[in-house]
C-alpha cells in the first residue's frame, strides 16, 4: 500500500475547489482498492513533520503552490505536481512549469506513479549556509529555483564581499543583493534581472552548474570576470557589511544575518524527485539547452 499526502491550495476558488473535488474522488476509488492510504493538508497549514511519512506527495496547485511546499520535502519521497487551474484551460490559468499532471490526467498518471513506471526527474535544489561571527552555522531552505541574499531593507544597499575562488573573484561591492537561480528556475527571476536572452546551456553542465547576478550593480562593476553575473559550478562567498540581511528560498522563509556573517551558496541542497509522465522536465526547456 502507497501511503500518499495530498497538498492543495486553499483559496476558496471554485476552480481548484473542483480540482481537489476531482482528486479525491479518483484517490477515494484507490483506497476502496486497497492500494493507497490518503492524508489531505491545506498548504497553509502544512508542517515539515506532515512529510516524513508519505511514500508520494501530490501537490495539487500551480508552480507557486509547488515550490511553497518542496523545501520540506527530502530526496528520497518523490513529488507529483498537477495543476489545479491549467492555462490550456483557463486564459488565467497557471502555466505550471513543475506540474506534471492536470485534473484531465491525473486518474491515468496517479497509477502510473503507484507502479513506480513515471518518469523521475532529479532535480538540484540551492542551498545557502550562513555561518555567524560567533560561529553557528545556519543551513536555509533548499530552492527549487532561486536565492536572493540581499539587505532586509530593499530602499538600503547591499554592502558585502564577493569570493569565487576557482575565478579568482574577491571583490567588494555594493548593489540591490545577489540573486541565484538554478538552470531551470531562470524563467521564474533571474532572465527578469539579467539580459541573457539566447544564452544556451551545455547539457552534461545544467545539473552541477547554477546562474549568479548582482543586481543592479553600478555599470561600471560589471566586469566580464564572473563577478556581475556567472554560470558557476563553484561556491559563492559573501561577506556582509550590512547591519541585517537575508537569505530568501523560493520567496518563502527568510535567514537573517548580520555584519561579519559569511554567506555560502551553492548546489549541495538535496535533491528533488519530481514525476513527470509524458515528457521530461528538461524537454519543457530543449531550447536552452546547447551542444
Amino acid at each position: 500500500m502507497t501511503d500518499v499526502l495530498v497538498v492543495y491550495k486553499k483559496n476558496f476558488e471554485e476552480v481548484h475547489d473542483k480540482a481537489l473535488e476531482n482528486v479525491r474522488s479518483v484517490l477515494d476509488e484507490l483506497e476502496r482498492e486497497g492500494s493507497v492510504r490518503v492524508d489531505y493538508t491545506a498548504r497553509e497549514t502544512v508542517r515539515r513533520g506532515d512529510f516524513d511519512d508519505p511514500d508520494l506527495v501530490v501537490v495539487l496547485g500551480g508552480d507557486g503552490t509547488l515550490t511553497s511546499i518542496a523545501h520540506s520535502v527530502d530526496d528520497k519521497t518523490p513529488v507529483m505536481g498537477v495543476n489545479s487551474h491549467p492555462r490550456d484551460d483557463y486564459e488565467d490559468g497557471s502555466y505550471g512549469f513543475y506540474m506534471g499532471s492536470d485534473p484531465e490526467s491525473f486518474a491515468d498518471d496517479i497509477r502510473v506513479a503507484i507502479r513506480g513506471s513515471a518518469i523521475v526527474n532529479v532535480l538540484p535544489r540551492l542551498q545557502a549556509e550562513i555561518v555567524t561571527t560567533s560561529g553557528n552555522k545556519i543551513l536555509t531552505d533548499p530552492a527549487l529555483n532561486d536565492l536572493l541574499v540581499a539587505n532586509t531593507h530593499q530602499y538600503q544597499p547591499s554592502k558585502y564581499r564577493l569570493q569565487r575562488s576557482s575565478d579568482a573573484i574577491d571583490v567588494v561591492q555594493h548593489s540591490s543583493g545577489c540573486l541565484f537561480s538554478t538552470f531551470l528556475g531562470q524563467g521564474a527571476w533571474f532572465r527578469h534581472v539579467a539580459n541573457i536572452e539566447g544564452t544556451t546551456f551545455p547539457l552534461e553542465q545544467i545539473d552541477g552548474h547554477y546562474l549568479f547576478v548582482a543586481r543592479d550593480l553600478p555599470r561600471g562593476d560589471r566586469d566580464d570576470d564572473g563577478s556581475y553575473w556567472a554560470w558557476t559550478d563553484e561556491p559563492t562567498v559573501m561577506t556582509s557589511d550590512m547591519h541585517r540581511g537575508y537569505v530568501v528560498a523560493d520567496g518563502w522563509d527568510e535567514f537573517h544575518f548580520t555584519r561579519g556573517a559569511t554567506v555560502t551558496v551553492d548546489l549541495n541542497g538535496p535533491t528533488l524527485q519530481l514525476l513527470t509522465f509524458r515528457s521530461t522536465i528538461h524537454d519543457r526547456v530543449a531550447h536552452w539547452i546547447g551542444e
